[in-house]
């Protein structure tokens, strides 16, 4: 049955006042490295975000095709592609959030290590042209090892004396949609019902899924538990094997992206407690990056919350994860410090 010409009518009107600029503050976004994997479907999924008001799209090549092909949807948001570095300046001139999904996929039997050894220079010199042209801006970084690319990216923005802790952000969203996704599917619940907290780190047993803490509450037995916890650790390189060296989890990692951008966004435009998870700089541990739910306002950071009551089996993993979290953060820092 076709919709009436009235209801098409509200429709419209109602899509008009939502993307009306009077109604919500003009907001420049950029993606860095657009053109890539994980680039490509999250500068789609920014540029239906109706907060959006500038979608700004670099990467070294390529940009200028993604840039036209998403230009052409008939959202707020007008698209500029940018490739090279001579064109990076303009590229984040006025941005208020930078989203760095740079860098090279996993791909089977690479480590997070061998991720570092290139996507840490990547995000230097990405971050340094941050601290140039948009300083202010909220930056969320995918680029992995984020464990490691969140301290470099602090070390530069110290250097080059424009560091606020609060816009700084490792992106560990698709830690929570996985752990959301799979334990619906064991509690037999409806997924958009689901909140599970996930802290700690963004790799393997650093990622620790607090589903003690999960609503709705199922009461999973203790197997369980552990089984949905080793999955939502291992969630990347199940993607990767899946996908046999076609590349690494891209498609969800761009959603959980645009749904992390999403929320700083709102926390930007003075919307109330907006709570996420996120690694950020932190003292609810002795590490000093560490990932917890984190009320985001017009600053970025507005608190970082505690961890609240934990399960034995995960005051356990708490403690294996923080000699790798602190050997990954060492890293970071070591390398922003020495070249």
């Amino acid at each position: 049955m076709r919709p009436s010409m009235s209801l098409v009518r509200s429709v419209h009107r109602v899509a008009r006042r939502a993307y009306s600029s009077e109604s919500v503050p003009h907001r420049k976004v950029a993606v860095l490295g657009a053109a890539g994997g994980i680039g490509q479907p999250l500068a789609l999924l920014m540029k239906l975000n109706p907060l959006v008001s500038h979608l700004s799209l670099y990467d070294i090549a390529g940009t200028p095709g993604v840039a036209a092909d998403v230009s052409h949807i008939n959202t707020r948001s007008e698209v500029k592609g940018y490739a090279g570095e001579d064109q990076l300046a303009e590229a984040l001139e006025g941005c208020d959030v930078v989203i760095i999904p740079a860098g090279v996929p996993r791909k089977p039997g690479m480590t997070r290590d061998d991720l570092f050894n290139i996507n840490a220079g990547i995000v230097k010199s990405l971050t340094s042209a941050i601290a140039k042209y948009c300083p202010h801006a909220i930056i969320n970084m995918i680029s992995n090892p984020v464990n490691s690319t969140v301290p470099i990216a602090s070390e530069v923005l110290k250097k080059a004396g424009v560091y606020d802790e609060k816009r700084l952000f490792g992106v560990t969203t698709l830690d929570v949609v996985r752990a959301k996704t799979f334990y619906a599917g064991k509690a037999n619940v409806p997924v958009a019902e689901v909140n599970v907290p996930v802290v700690g780190g963004h790799a393997g047993i650093t990622i620790l899924p607090l589903f003690s803490q999960a609503t709705p509450k199922a009461n999973l037995p203790d197997d369980y538990i552990k089984a949905l916890t080793k999955r939502t650790q291992d969630g990347g390189t199940e993607v990767v094997e899946a996908k046999a060296g076609k590349g690494s989890a891209t498609l969800s990692m761009a959603y959980a992206g645009a749904l992390f951008a999403d929320a700083c966004l709102k926390g930007l435009n003075g919307v109330p407690d907006v709570v996420e998870c996120s690694y950020v700089q932190s003292s609810i541990t002795e590490l000093p990056f560490f990932a917890s739910k984190v009320r985001l306002g017009k600053n970025g950071v507005e608190e970082v919350l505690d961890l609240g009551p934990l399960s034995d089996f995960e005051k356990e993993g708490l403690e294996l994860l923080k000699p790798e979290l602190k050997s990954s953060i060492e890293k970071g820092l070591k390398f922003a410090n020495q070249s």
